[in-house]
C-alpha cells in the first residue's frame, strides 16, 4: 500500500502482483479503496488501477466503483417513504374527498342547529354559504400552508417540519368531531381550517423529503408516491362515506376525524427514520450526521458517490449568498425554473380534473344508472385514478418527466373535446352516446394519473439546489392551492352559465399547457440537481 500513499499527487493506487489478497476480496477492496488527492477530497475522476495478473482479478475504474453504489429500493427506504407519505399526503387527499358524501347530513344540521339558535325558519341560501365557507376554507388553509413550507422546512427540517405539523391535525380532529355534540357549525370551519395549513405544509414538505431521501435513479418513482396516497385516500373518504358505513346521520363527525389516525401512524414510525440527508449536510453543516443517516437509508456503507455529490453542492453553495424571495425573481437562473415549477402546478389544477370529477355523477344518471348505482361508479372512477398512478409510478423512470406529461395533457386535451360534443347531443341522442361520456370521463381520468397528478409535486424539488428548494416549494405549493381556491369558487357558476360547454375553457388551456411543456419544461430524469443547475445557468445566459 506504500507504493499507492507515494503516488497521492496522482490520486491513483496500486496493488502489488504478490498481493495476497484473493479475487472476491481484492474486488471488494479496491471497490472501498479511495485515495484522496492533495486536497483531501476523493477524486471524482480518479481510476483504481491493479496489475493483478496472477489472481485473475480485472482492473477496475471509478466508474465501476461508481456502478456499485447505485442503490434500489430496501427495507428501509420503504419504511422512510411509507412514514412521511401515509402521513402527510393522507390528509391532503382524505380531506379534499370527505365531504361529498355526506352533504346532505350536514347541511341538514347545519338547518336545524340554525332554527334551534335563531327560533326561525332558515333560508337554504344562507345553509349553501355557510357550507361552501366551510368547504372553500381547507383551500385558503392549504395556500397559508404552502406560503409557510419553505420556513418551516428550514427552521425545523424536512422531518421536524412534519412531526411538528400533527399538532395541527389534532387540533382539526378535536374541532370537527366534536362539532356535533357542541352544536356547532363554526367549529367545522376552524377544524377545516387547520386541516387546510396541515396539508398546504404537508404537500411541500413530503414532497421534498421524498426527494432528498431517495437515489436520483428513483427520485421520480419515489416522488410519486405522494399523488398515490392522495388518490387511494381520496377512495378511502367515499367508501367510508357510504351510507352503509359512516354516511349516516350519527356517524358523520366520526368520519371527519379519522383524519387523526394517519397523524398517529406518522408520530409512531417517522421518528425511527433520519432527518434528509441533504439538509443535514446543506442546511446544517453536519456532514457526519448526513453520512449516517444515507448510510440507514441505503442499508450500506457503500455512501462515497453519493456523498460527494451533496459535498460538490455544498461547496457550490458557499459561493453564491443566500435566495431570498427577491432573488427568486430576479435571478434568471432561478427564474426560469421557477415559472416552470409554478406554471406545472397550475397546469396540474386547470387541467378540469375537479370539474370532470363534479360531471361524473351527472353523467353517470343520465347513462340512466340509479343514485346507488352512479355511487359506486364514481368509485370505481376512484380505483382506476389509483391503479393509473400506480402505472406511473412505475413507468416514470424509463418514460422520463417531460413525456408522461406531455402524454397526460394531450391526451385530456382530445378527451375534452369528445366530451363536450358528447355532453351537447347526450339529452336527446341514444343510451350509446351516455355509455361514450363515461368512457371518456375514465380515459381522461387515466390520461390525468399518468403524468399531470403526480409529477408535479416531486419535479419542484428536482429543479432547484439546497438553497432554493425551500423558497420554490413554497411559491409552488401555495400556487397550486390558490388555483385549486380559484376553481373551486369560480367552476359552480361557470358550469351553470354554459353547461356541457365548459369543457371549452379546458380543452383550450389545456392545448396552451401542452405547448408551454413541450417548449420549457426540460427533461430530469436521471439528472443530478447540479447538472439540473448548470443547465439552466446555461439557457439563462443565451
Amino acid at each position: 500500500m506504500q507504493e499507492a500513499m507515494d503516488q497521492e499527487d496522482y490520486g491513483v493506487g496500486y496493488i502489488e502482483e504478490d498481493h495476497p489478497l484473493r479475487p472476491q476480496a481484492a474486488a471488494q477492496s479496491l471497490a472501498l479503496l479511495q485515495v484522496p488527492d492533495k486536497s483531501g477530497r476523493r477524486s471524482r475522476n480518479t481510476s483504481i488501477s491493479s496489475s493483478v495478473t496472477d489472481l485473475d482479478a480485472p482492473i477496475y475504474t471509478r466508474e465501476d466503483v461508481r456502478s456499485t453504489q447505485h442503490h434500489g429500493f430496501n427495507g428501509r427506504l420503504v419504511f422512510a417513504i411509507a412514514a412521511a407519505a401515509l402521513g402527510s399526503a393522507f390528509q391532503h387527499g382524505y380531506n379534499t374527498g370527505v365531504v361529498n358524501a355526506p352533504q346532505k347530513l350536514i347541511e341538514e344540521w347545519i338547518t336545524e342547529t340554525e332554527q334551534n339558535r335563531t327560533g326561525q325558519v332558515v333560508d337554504q341560501s344562507k345553509v349553501t354559504i355557510i357550507w361552501s365557507i366551510a368547504v372553500a376554507i381547507f383551500c385558503v388553509g392549504g395556500m397559508i400552508g404552502g406560503a409557510i413550507t419553505g420556513i418551516v422546512a428550514e427552521r425545523f427540517g424536512r422531518k421536524g417540519g412534519l412531526l411538528l405539523n400533527n399538532v395541527l391535525v389534532a387540533l382539526a380532529a378535536i374541532f370537527e368531531g366534536a362539532s356535533k355534540a357542541a352544536g356547532s357549525f363554526e367549529m367545522i370551519i376552524i377544524g377545516r381550517f387547520f386541516i387546510g395549513i396541515n396539508s398546504g405544509l404537508n404537500a411541500g414538505l413530503a414532497p421534498m423529503y421524498l426527494a432528498e431521501i431517495s437515489p436520483v435513479h428513483l427520485r421520480g418513482a419515489v416522488g410519486t408516491v405522494y399523488q398515490l396516497v392522495i388518490t387511494i385516500s381520496i377512495l378511502v373518504s367515499q367508501i367510508l362515506g357510504l351510507e352503509s358505513i359512516l354516511g349516516t346521520e350519527d356517524s358523520w363527525p366520526i368520519l371527519l376525524a379519522i383524519t387523526v389516525v394517519p397523524g398517529i401512524f406518522q408520530l409512531a414510525t417517522l421518528p425511527i427514520c433520519p432527518e434528509s440527508p441533504k439538509y443535514l449536510l446543506l442546511s446544517k453543516g453536519q456532514e457526519m450526521e448526513a453520512q449516517r443517516a444515507l448510510t440507514w437509508l441505503r442499508g450500506s456503507i457503500e455512501v462515497h458517490d453519493e456523498m460527494d455529490d451533496m459535498r460538490n453542492e455544498y461547496e457550490a453553495m458557499k459561493l453564491v449568498p443566500k435566495v431570498t424571495l427577491k432573488e427568486m425573481f430576479v435571478n434568471a437562473t432561478l427564474r426560469i425554473p421557477l415559472i416552470i415549477a409554478m406554471m406545472v402546478m397550475v397546469a396540474q389544477q386547470l387541467s378540469g380534473i375537479n370539474a370532470v370529477m363534479f360531471f361524473s355523477t351527472k353523467i353517470f344518471r343520465m347513462a340512466q344508472l340509479d343514485d346507488k348505482s352512479a355511487q359506486y361508479a364514481t368509485l370505481g372512477m376512484g380505483a382506476v385514478n389509483v391503479f393509473m398512478t400506480l402505472v406511473s409510478m412505475v413507468i416514470v423512470e424509463k418514460a422520463g418527466r417531460k413525456t408522461l406529461l406531455l402524454i397526460g395533457f394531450a391526451g385530456m386535451c382530445c378527451t375534452t373535446i369528445l366530451l363536450t360534443i358528447c355532453l351537447a347531443y347526450v339529452q336527446n341522442a341514444a343510451l350509446w352516446v351516455s355509455y361514450i361520456s363515461i368512457l371518456l370521463v375514465i380515459l381522461f381520468v387515466v390520461m390525468f394519473a399518468i403524468g399531470p397528478g403526480s409529477i408535479p409535486w416531486f419535479l419542484v424539488s428536482e429543479l432547484f439546489n439546497q438553497s432554493a428548494r425551500g423558497a420554490a416549494t413554497s411559491l409552488a405549493v401555495a400556487i397550486n392551492w390558490t388555483a385549486n381556491f380559484i376553481v373551486g369558487i369560480g367552476f359552480l357558476p361557470l358550469q351553470e352559465a354554459l353547461g356541457g360547454n365548459v369543457f371549452i375553457i379546458f380543452t383550450i388551456l389545456l392545448a396552451l399547457f401542452v405547448l408551454f411543456v413541450y417548449k420549457k419544461v426540460p427533461e430530469t430524469k436521471n439528472k443530478t440537481i447540479e447538472e439540473i443547475s448548470s443547465m439552466f445557468r446555461q439557457i439563462s445566459y443565451q
